[in-house]
């Protein structure tokens, strides 16, 4: 009798069971798709509300704000392109200084550190994506800056002088100073995506490789970088990305001059950085919708450059490798 009661339980229990399935599973699915959705929901809300606050802005310069070198807020006349200047050099300006670290670190982290000092050295490389923008600002102030105009900066110009990049009064502050820092700052970034790309390539190719008699960098250079190449490059994409939307670090070492210079030396001036140093001044109409406007552009680049970065990282998990 115990053993059929049992098995009448156990019967009962797997109805039950069936029973909330049918409706949980749903109700669960339902759930997810609307919490997903939201996402690209609130991002599209974001950029229609400040199209709506730019509106202003669009209607009184047209295409022409983008282009205009002018920004001078007690005489209604606003123009975009310095804070595009000053954020373009900027950025490329970390990527160049920037990105061959982070790949040397990830290079090393993946394939040639031994064991026990990988993990140490992993975390203390992300350990620098969690330190406040601000404490790199201060550092920049009180110690990147002196450097530069001391001792950088003045050897740059007896060396390279003759280029335009490298004229002009050295101030220490300027966009030499914001690429260093937004250097520093992505460095993590890059390093820590590209280290994740290179471990996911597959051990055969490295082991066949090495079974052709190719030494440990020949297997990197023709076995493991190729493959890895379309991750790399979205972890450089994604590094952009956080150069283009920093604000506080940059705000506080490049200047803060709107104008467009040839000289890395000279200050200059980003649209992050604008932003927050001119929103709470905008005191009539125009002057917050050419603030939004600018804002409005700043969103569009980063979630392009986003896009593009997570659509070659997904290529490695899921397409093609190497030379194919």
């Amino acid at each position: 009798m115990a053993p059929r009661l049992s098995k009448t339980v156990q019967a009962a229990a797997s109805r039950r069971a069936r029973g909330t399935g049918r409706i949980a599973d749903p109700a669960f699915e339902w759930l997810a798709r609307l919490l997903a959705l939201a996402l690209p929901a609130l991002a599209l809300a974001i950029a229609l509300e400040m199209l709506d606050g730019a509106r202003p802005a669009l209607a009184r310069f047209g295409p022409g704000f983008l282009v205009g070198t002018t920004w001078d807020p007690v005489h209604e006349v606003f123009g975009a392109l310095p804070f595009l200047y000053g954020t373009l050099v900027t950025s490329a300006l970390a990527l160049l200084l920037g990105g061959p670290v982070a790949l040397a670190a990830a290079v090393f982290l993946a394939e040639l550190a031994p064991a026990w000092l990988r993990g140490p050295t992993s975390y203390l490389v992300e350990l620098l994506a969690a330190i406040p923008s601000v404490v790199y600002g201060l550092w920049g102030i009180f110690v990147l800056a002196p450097l530069l105009r001391s001792t950088v900066e003045p050897l740059l110009a007896a060396t390279l002088g003759f280029l335009p990049l490298f004229q002009g009064p050295l101030y220490g502050v300027g966009m030499l100073a914001g690429g260093v820092i937004l250097a520093i700052m992505i460095v993590p970034t890059i390093a820590a995506v590209s280290r994740d790309v290179i471990r996911a390539v597959p051990d055969d190719q490295r082991e066949a490789m090495l079974a052709l008699g190719a030494t440990r960098w020949e297997t990197i250079r023709h076995a493991v970088l190729p493959s890895a190449r379309p991750g790399i490059v979205g972890a450089v994409i994604l590094g952009l990305g956080r150069a283009l939307g920093e604000t506080m670090a940059v705000t506080m070492v490049i200047g803060n001059r709107p104008e467009v210079a040839a000289s890395l030396f000279a200050p200059g001036y980003t649209m992050a950085a604008v932003i927050a140093n001119e929103f709470t001044e905008a005191t009539y109409d125009l002057y917050l919708a050419a603030l939004l406007e600018i804002g409005l552009v700043l969103l569009l680049v980063t979630v392009l450059v986003n896009a593009v970065a997570r659509l070659l990282v997904w290529r490695i998990a899921w397409g093609p490798v190497g030379g194919e």
